[in-house]
């Protein structure tokens, strides 16, 4: 007994050992739930909802991103596998009043406080104003004037117990720093009402660092987009990136350990992997994704 126990000591002291020369410790897992953004999988919903969002939650994600047009129909399905819709895209116009750009949207009488009810309706926690069109982009004095629209809706979530965000894309980095909308727009949002769901994809294909934008704006960045980025993909300032562009996280060049590690010290809340083309069955990419983040 005393020879076993010698070995178990001994065998213990080498796992840890192990365990601290290759830095895997619990508390260095990525262990943070992961949410599933649903436009990934936009081509398949429609016909099989139900098998879709089943196999999601047997990968392993229990949260989910989605848009607004979709929670009523969605919602019953994703309480049958365990999916909570943490977080939503709403329409642009419920928040800017422009609705001239976005002439697929039929019910134009809708407003900001009915979005707001069906966030409570729906479990909805997070609302986010997910994109400005080409067409209704101006000069920087229009990003203050749409920054002032989403502090406005952003306070009225905050009083409804409800949390807002903008998520970017990279059309915000165009310009030269201090004078880019991204600069306007952190400036002028208020952060007591306004967060943001950073896409580090879009960070990078930007021309900036996704670390270094979450440290920078530790705080108040609440939601993050995971997807990667294909080797060789130039700067760019419209969102025109070929299909192959986007990549399952871990498959491409961008630094997810540090990303991960920069966004936890930032606050990041949800997390959710996205990829906005894939090759082949959109399921499969979501399961490539969470595989690797599992495995860092």
């Amino acid at each position: 007994m005393k020879d076993v126990g010698i070995t178990r000591r001994h065998l213990t002291a080498s796992a840890l050992g192990l365990l601290a020369a290759r830095g895997l410790s619990g508390a260095s897992h990525f262990t943070h739930p992961l949410g599933a953004e649903l436009y990934t999988v936009r081509n398949i919903l429609p016909t099989a909802a139900d098998q879709t969002l089943k196999s999601i939650a047997e990968i392993g994600y229990r949260e989910v991103e989605m848009d607004h047009a979709s929670l009523p129909r969605i919602s019953p399905i994703l309480k049958t596998y365990g999916l909570r819709p943490v977080s939503c895209h709403f329409e642009t116009p419920l928040i800017t009043g422009n609705w001239k750009p976005w002439k697929n949207l039929t019910n134009q009488n809708a407003t900001w406080a009915q979005a707001i009810e069906d966030a409570h309706r729906f479990g909805v926690e997070y609302m986010v104003m997910a994109y400005i069109r080409p067409e209704e982009r101006g000069d920087l004095d229009y990003y203050r004037q749409i920054a002032d629209k989403m502090n406005n809706a952003g306070a009225q979530s905050r009083a409804a117990g409800l949390k807002f965000c903008y998520h970017n894309h990279c059309f915000e980095f165009r310009g030269e720093p201090g004078q880019r909308p991204i600069d306007i727009l952190l400036e002028r949002l208020d952060k007591k009402s306004v967060g943001l769901e950073l896409d580090v994809f879009w960070v990078s294909v930007g021309g900036n660092d996704p670390v270094e934008m979450l440290k920078q704006n530790a705080g108040r960045v609440p939601l993050v987009h995971l997807k990667d980025k294909a080797k060789g993909t130039p700067v760019m300032y419209e969102e025109k990136v070929t299909p192959q562009t986007f990549k399952e996280v871990g498959a491409g060049v961008l630094d997810f350990p540090a990303i991960l590690k920069a966004a936890a010290a930032a606050g990041a809340k949800h997390y959710f992997v996205e990829q906005d083309q894939t090759p082949g069955d959109p399921v499969a990419s979501l399961k490539q994704s969470y595989d690797y983040l599992r495995s860092l």
